[in-house]
């Protein structure tokens, strides 16, 4: 079994950390074993289902503390990895100083577009420069959609270095168990780590408009707010829109598909920077029909009309319009559903998703003579 040693942050459990915690499950059945320096301790370590795999807390002491590099290097070395993985700027800057120290090849995950990670503008750009001098000689670049791929290539970064292996998660079964067409109030449902990008505030003057007009729908977001004072704004949001009792905030749960078993609909109304969003994935493959916006990767997944319904960033009465029209019956709720987890099964599972990546490992183990 070959020992990969993935450098993650480990502060939240999102859509990336689900990736690395998957991966971790299956990677073994392809001949791999994982194991987990977390540069950023905190909610990975506790959330995580792989907890047999084996974590190591290497803490940064400032964004730029480069000693927990050769804290991995050490690491690497002592318990024989042979390939280091990181997942996002600062853990690439980390994972190149201990593949040097190590001489160790390293590849680095791309999971959403660095330069649009966040509404501060700063703090993109100071990411974007870090991450480009930190994959200077980094064999393998691994997108987790085409939109990321196009955008790497737009970068400069040559296609011969880039690998697209598309998210995945578990099928619950291969045959999607029957459900009745809601009647009567809808559960609109919603599931993120709440911050700015992933626009929230638009799914609430969606719910505000659809219940203007009439409709009874009601709004479950599952998830924790990343910060306090998003959470107020969206709440204060809430309030002056008069749809604060028609939304339960329910918080952060590992029971993804119990929740989403809540839902009649799900919705991402994210803004921008989205890889491929592991929670379309998991609504899709329990037949929860997605209603999402165009973005980066999004369309990759989706259908519009098929698999489910897409609508322009940014823009609240189009979502309204789209759900609405979705619980009037203009779209097949029951088709919607069952094509989606089709796709899903078919094409984004997380035996696919660790499938391709062992693949992209051998290939790099391989060409290897032993330098980072």
């Amino acid at each position: 079994m070959v020992r990969v040693l993935h450098v993650i942050s480990g502060e939240f459990f999102a859509g990336a950390e689900r990736v690395q915690d998957l991966l971790a499950l299956r990677l073994p059945e392809f001949g791999f074993d994982v194991g987990f320096a977390c540069t950023k301790p905190g909610q990975f370590r506790e959330r995580r289902l792989s907890q047999a795999a084996p974590l190591y807390e290497v803490p940064m002491a400032s964004r730029l503390d480069l000693r927990s590099g050769l804290q991995v290097a050490r690491i690497a070395r002592r318990e024989g990895y042979r390939l280091i993985h990181t997942h996002t700027p600062r853990t690439a800057m980390i994972g190149r100083v201990a593949s040097l120290a190590a001489d160790l090849p390293m590849i680095h995950h791309v999971h959403s577009p660095t330069a649009r990670d966040s509404d501060r503008w700063l703090l993109n750009r100071v990411n974007t420069v870090v991450e480009r001098a930190s994959l200077v000689g980094v064999r393998r670049l691994i997108p987790v959609s085409r939109s990321l791929e196009k955008d790497l290539l737009g970068r400069g970064w040559p296609a011969a270095r880039i690998r697209v292996v598309p998210n995945g998660v578990p099928t619950p079964a291969a045959q999607l168990a029957p459900r009745l067409r809601p009647e009567g109030e809808w559960v609109i449902g919603s599931m993120a780590l709440y911050r700015p990008r992933k626009g929230l505030e638009i799914l609430v003057e969606a719910l505000a408009a659809l219940r203007s007009g009439g409709r009874r729908a009601r709004l479950l977001a599952v998830g924790a707010f990343e910060t306090p004072v998003y959470e107020e704004q969206i709440k204060q949001h809430a309030e002056r829109l008069g749809v604060a009792d028609a939304i339960e905030w329910a918080g952060f749960t590992s029971e993804v598909n119990r929740a989403l078993a809540r839902m009649d609909a799900f919705v991402l109304p994210s803004l921008y920077g989205e890889g491929m969003p592991m929670v379309v994935l998991e609504a899709m493959a329990v037949g929860v029909p997605v209603v999402a916006t165009r973005v980066e990767g999004i369309p990759e997944v989706l259908t519009d009309g098929r698999t489910g319904l897409l609508v322009a960033p940014g823009n609240a009465t189009a979502l309204a319009t789209a759900l609405g029209g979705l619980m009037d019956g203009d779209h097949d709720w029951h088709e919607m559903r069952a094509a989606a987890h089709e796709v899903q099964r078919m094409h984004y599972s997380d035996h696919s998703m660790a499938r391709a990546l062992a693949a992209v490992y051998e290939s790099v183990l391989e060409s290897s003579t032993g330098g980072g």
